[in-house]
Protein backbone atom coordinates (compact mmCIF):
# COMPACT_ATOMS: atom_id res chain seq x y z
CA UNK A 1 0.00 0.00 0.00
CA UNK A 2 1.01 3.75 -0.93
CA UNK A 3 1.09 6.17 2.00
CA UNK A 4 2.00 10.01 1.92
CA UNK A 5 2.73 11.92 4.11
CA UNK A 6 2.69 15.77 4.94
CA UNK A 7 5.78 16.96 6.33
CA UNK A 8 6.58 20.97 7.30
CA UNK A 9 9.67 21.78 6.78
CA UNK A 10 9.42 25.53 7.61
CA UNK A 11 7.63 28.80 7.06
CA UNK A 12 8.50 32.47 5.07
CA UNK A 13 7.78 35.33 5.33
CA UNK A 14 7.22 37.52 1.93
CA UNK A 15 5.56 39.98 -0.01
CA UNK A 16 2.51 37.84 -1.44
CA UNK A 17 2.53 39.33 -4.63
CA UNK A 18 5.97 37.97 -5.70
CA UNK A 19 3.55 35.08 -5.77
CA UNK A 20 0.52 36.89 -7.14
CA UNK A 21 1.90 39.27 -9.54
CA UNK A 22 -1.74 40.87 -10.52
CA UNK A 23 -1.63 41.87 -6.77
CA UNK A 24 -0.01 45.57 -5.40
CA UNK A 25 2.60 44.71 -3.79
CA UNK A 26 3.76 45.37 -0.02
CA UNK A 27 1.24 42.64 1.69
CA UNK A 28 3.57 40.48 3.62
CA UNK A 29 2.18 37.04 4.39
CA UNK A 30 3.78 33.59 6.06
CA UNK A 31 3.40 30.22 3.32
CA UNK A 32 4.71 27.10 4.42
CA UNK A 33 7.72 25.26 3.30
CA UNK A 34 6.13 21.33 2.13
CA UNK A 35 8.02 17.95 2.01
CA UNK A 36 6.01 14.62 1.33
CA UNK A 37 7.14 11.32 1.93
CA UNK A 38 5.53 8.55 0.14
CA UNK A 39 6.35 5.32 1.20
CA UNK A 40 6.28 2.21 -1.85
CA UNK A 41 6.52 -1.53 -0.83
CA UNK A 42 9.74 -1.40 -2.53
CA UNK A 43 11.25 2.19 -1.28
CA UNK A 44 10.45 5.37 0.20
CA UNK A 45 11.11 8.64 -1.59
CA UNK A 46 10.91 12.31 -0.13
CA UNK A 47 10.00 15.16 -2.02
CA UNK A 48 11.72 17.97 -1.25
CA UNK A 49 13.85 18.48 1.39
CA UNK A 50 12.94 22.15 2.55
CA UNK A 51 15.03 25.21 4.53
CA UNK A 52 18.21 23.63 5.74
CA UNK A 53 18.31 24.35 9.87
CA UNK A 54 20.67 26.88 9.53
CA UNK A 55 17.99 29.22 7.90
CA UNK A 56 15.92 29.59 11.14
CA UNK A 57 19.40 29.89 13.59
CA UNK A 58 21.26 32.24 11.51
CA UNK A 59 19.18 33.31 8.26
CA UNK A 60 21.98 36.07 7.08
CA UNK A 61 25.20 33.62 7.52
CA UNK A 62 23.17 31.08 5.33
CA UNK A 63 21.37 33.15 3.10
CA UNK A 64 22.76 36.26 2.70
CA UNK A 65 21.98 39.82 3.31
CA UNK A 66 19.90 40.72 0.14
CA UNK A 67 18.08 37.31 0.56
CA UNK A 68 17.27 37.19 4.67
CA UNK A 69 15.98 40.75 4.35
CA UNK A 70 13.30 39.31 1.56
CA UNK A 71 12.46 36.37 3.04
CA UNK A 72 11.98 36.69 6.76
CA UNK A 73 11.98 33.40 8.67
CA UNK A 74 9.06 32.22 10.76
CA UNK A 75 10.01 28.67 11.30
CA UNK A 76 10.27 27.00 14.83
CA UNK A 77 12.68 24.17 16.29
CA UNK A 78 11.45 21.27 14.82
CA UNK A 79 10.52 22.52 11.35
CA UNK A 80 12.85 21.01 9.26
CA UNK A 81 13.20 17.44 7.64
CA UNK A 82 15.21 15.91 9.85
CA UNK A 83 13.17 15.95 12.91
CA UNK A 84 10.20 15.94 10.78
CA UNK A 85 11.19 12.44 9.56
CA UNK A 86 11.46 11.25 13.02
CA UNK A 87 7.85 12.04 13.40
CA UNK A 88 7.92 8.75 11.33
CA UNK A 89 10.21 7.17 13.15
CA UNK A 90 12.69 7.60 10.37
CA UNK A 91 16.07 8.78 9.67
CA UNK A 92 17.34 10.28 6.15
CA UNK A 93 18.90 6.51 5.89
CA UNK A 94 15.72 5.36 5.67
CA UNK A 95 15.56 7.41 2.62
CA UNK A 96 15.78 6.21 -0.70
CA UNK A 97 15.30 7.98 -3.51
CA UNK A 98 14.54 12.30 -3.30
CA UNK A 99 12.63 13.71 -5.57
CA UNK A 100 14.03 17.70 -5.63
CA UNK A 101 11.34 20.07 -7.29
CA UNK A 102 13.98 22.43 -8.31
CA UNK A 103 17.57 23.92 -6.61
CA UNK A 104 15.63 26.91 -4.93
CA UNK A 105 16.94 26.84 -1.56
CA UNK A 106 13.55 26.19 -0.16
CA UNK A 107 13.45 23.26 -1.78
CA UNK A 108 16.81 21.61 -1.84
CA UNK A 109 18.44 23.13 1.48
CA UNK A 110 18.02 19.34 3.39
CA UNK A 111 19.79 17.76 0.99
CA UNK A 112 22.99 17.33 2.66
CA UNK A 113 21.56 15.12 5.83
CA UNK A 114 21.22 12.24 3.01
CA UNK A 115 23.79 11.19 1.73
CA UNK A 116 22.67 7.38 1.53
CA UNK A 117 19.76 8.87 -1.01
CA UNK A 118 19.34 8.90 -4.53
CA UNK A 119 18.48 12.26 -5.86
CA UNK A 120 16.06 12.49 -8.91
CA UNK A 121 16.84 15.98 -10.65
CA UNK A 122 15.92 16.83 -13.98
CA UNK A 123 19.57 17.19 -16.16
CA UNK A 124 17.95 21.23 -17.24
CA UNK A 125 17.91 22.23 -13.53
CA UNK A 126 21.40 20.88 -12.75
CA UNK A 127 23.07 21.89 -15.60
CA UNK A 128 21.26 25.60 -15.28
CA UNK A 129 22.31 25.41 -11.55
CA UNK A 130 25.52 24.47 -12.06
CA UNK A 131 26.56 26.91 -14.76
CA UNK A 132 26.47 30.41 -13.64
CA UNK A 133 24.89 33.02 -15.99
CA UNK A 134 23.60 29.83 -18.39
CA UNK A 135 19.59 31.27 -17.13
CA UNK A 136 19.98 34.63 -16.66
CA UNK A 137 18.16 35.38 -13.31
CA UNK A 138 18.43 31.94 -11.68
CA UNK A 139 21.75 31.38 -9.49
CA UNK A 140 20.59 28.94 -6.74
CA UNK A 141 23.22 29.07 -3.52
CA UNK A 142 25.70 26.02 -4.17
CA UNK A 143 25.67 25.20 -0.17
CA UNK A 144 22.19 23.71 -0.92
CA UNK A 145 22.79 21.31 -3.51
CA UNK A 146 26.53 20.90 -4.79
CA UNK A 147 27.44 18.42 -2.03
CA UNK A 148 28.44 14.66 -2.77
CA UNK A 149 25.61 13.09 -3.17
CA UNK A 150 24.18 10.25 -5.62
CA UNK A 151 22.12 12.86 -8.21
CA UNK A 152 20.65 10.76 -11.05
CA UNK A 153 19.90 13.14 -13.90
CA UNK A 154 16.82 12.44 -15.59
CA UNK A 155 15.28 13.86 -18.37
CA UNK A 156 11.29 14.10 -18.51
CA UNK A 157 8.82 11.93 -17.63
CA UNK A 158 10.55 9.12 -14.78
CA UNK A 159 8.37 6.06 -13.32
CA UNK A 160 10.45 5.71 -9.60
CA UNK A 161 9.60 1.75 -9.41
CA UNK A 162 8.57 1.07 -12.71
CA UNK A 163 4.53 0.14 -11.97
CA UNK A 164 2.96 3.58 -12.78
CA UNK A 165 2.44 4.46 -8.89
CA UNK A 166 5.25 6.83 -7.86
CA UNK A 167 6.13 9.06 -11.05
CA UNK A 168 7.97 12.25 -11.38
CA UNK A 169 6.41 14.88 -14.39
CA UNK A 170 8.67 17.69 -15.64
CA UNK A 171 6.22 21.12 -15.21
CA UNK A 172 9.15 23.46 -16.51
CA UNK A 173 8.99 26.93 -16.32
CA UNK A 174 9.03 28.45 -12.62
CA UNK A 175 13.14 26.92 -13.78
CA UNK A 176 14.64 25.37 -16.64
CA UNK A 177 13.58 21.60 -14.94
CA UNK A 178 11.37 22.01 -12.30
CA UNK A 179 9.35 18.77 -11.53
CA UNK A 180 6.45 17.34 -9.56
CA UNK A 181 5.25 14.32 -8.12
CA UNK A 182 2.48 11.98 -9.03
CA UNK A 183 1.14 9.03 -6.03
CA UNK A 184 -1.60 6.65 -7.01
CA UNK A 185 -2.76 5.52 -3.66
CA UNK A 186 -5.49 3.47 -2.57
CA UNK A 187 -8.47 2.91 -4.98
CA UNK A 188 -7.23 4.81 -7.97
CA UNK A 189 -6.66 8.17 -5.68
CA UNK A 190 -4.02 10.37 -7.50
CA UNK A 191 -2.11 12.78 -5.74
CA UNK A 192 -0.11 15.28 -7.27
CA UNK A 193 2.94 17.48 -5.32
CA UNK A 194 2.84 20.17 -7.62
CA UNK A 195 5.70 22.06 -5.86
CA UNK A 196 6.46 25.85 -6.98
CA UNK A 197 4.39 25.11 -10.41
CA UNK A 198 1.76 26.35 -8.96
CA UNK A 199 2.56 27.72 -6.08
CA UNK A 200 -1.34 28.13 -4.45
CA UNK A 201 -4.57 27.47 -5.55
CA UNK A 202 -5.49 31.27 -6.38
CA UNK A 203 -2.61 30.96 -9.10
CA UNK A 204 -4.43 28.26 -10.84
CA UNK A 205 -8.16 28.97 -10.27
CA UNK A 206 -7.37 32.73 -11.43
CA UNK A 207 -4.77 31.80 -13.82
CA UNK A 208 -2.34 34.06 -12.39
CA UNK A 209 1.79 33.10 -12.71
CA UNK A 210 4.00 34.47 -9.99
CA UNK A 211 6.71 36.80 -10.43
CA UNK A 212 9.34 34.59 -9.73
CA UNK A 213 10.09 32.35 -12.81
CA UNK A 214 11.97 31.49 -15.57
CA UNK A 215 9.86 31.11 -18.93
CA UNK A 216 6.09 32.38 -18.42
CA UNK A 217 4.50 30.75 -21.28
CA UNK A 218 5.95 27.15 -20.53
CA UNK A 219 5.10 27.73 -16.96
CA UNK A 220 0.92 28.76 -18.14
CA UNK A 221 1.73 25.07 -20.02
CA UNK A 222 2.66 23.22 -16.63
CA UNK A 223 -0.70 24.63 -14.95
CA UNK A 224 -2.62 23.89 -17.74
CA UNK A 225 -1.04 20.57 -17.83
CA UNK A 226 -1.89 20.36 -14.18
CA UNK A 227 -5.27 21.69 -13.96
CA UNK A 228 -6.21 18.87 -16.22
CA UNK A 229 -5.01 16.48 -13.78
CA UNK A 230 -7.25 17.92 -10.95
CA UNK A 231 -10.00 18.98 -12.45
CA UNK A 232 -10.63 16.11 -15.77
CA UNK A 233 -8.99 13.38 -13.87
CA UNK A 234 -9.90 14.42 -10.31
CA UNK A 235 -6.05 14.29 -8.55
CA UNK A 236 -5.92 16.15 -5.65
CA UNK A 237 -3.40 18.87 -6.20
CA UNK A 238 -0.74 19.73 -2.88
CA UNK A 239 0.28 23.45 -3.90
CA UNK A 240 3.21 24.92 -3.21
CA UNK A 241 3.00 27.60 -0.41
CA UNK A 242 -0.86 27.92 -0.12
CA UNK A 243 -1.57 28.78 3.71
CA UNK A 244 -4.83 27.89 3.61
CA UNK A 245 -4.56 24.20 1.71
CA UNK A 246 -1.34 23.80 4.19
CA UNK A 247 -3.57 24.56 7.58
CA UNK A 248 -6.07 21.88 6.78
CA UNK A 249 -3.56 19.54 5.22
CA UNK A 250 -3.20 16.55 8.07
CA UNK A 251 0.96 16.41 9.23
CA UNK A 252 2.58 13.57 9.70
CA UNK A 253 2.33 10.61 11.45
CA UNK A 254 -0.96 10.97 10.49
CA UNK A 255 -1.05 10.17 6.33
CA UNK A 256 -2.47 12.69 4.20
CA UNK A 257 -3.96 9.22 2.37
Amino acid sequence: MIRVYALCTGYLELDRASMISDLPKSEPWTVPIESFLVTHPRGTVLFDTGLHCQVRLDPVGRLGEARAKRFGVKSAEGEDVVPQLARLGLTPDDVDYVVNSHLHFDHCGGNEFFPHSTFLVQKAEMDAARTPGFVPGYAPSPKDFDHALDYRLIDGEHDIFGDGTVVVIPTYGHTPGHQSLVALCGKGERLVCAGDAVYTRENMDRDVLPRVLWDAKIMQESVAMLRRLRDRQGATLFYGHDPAQWAATPRAPVPVV
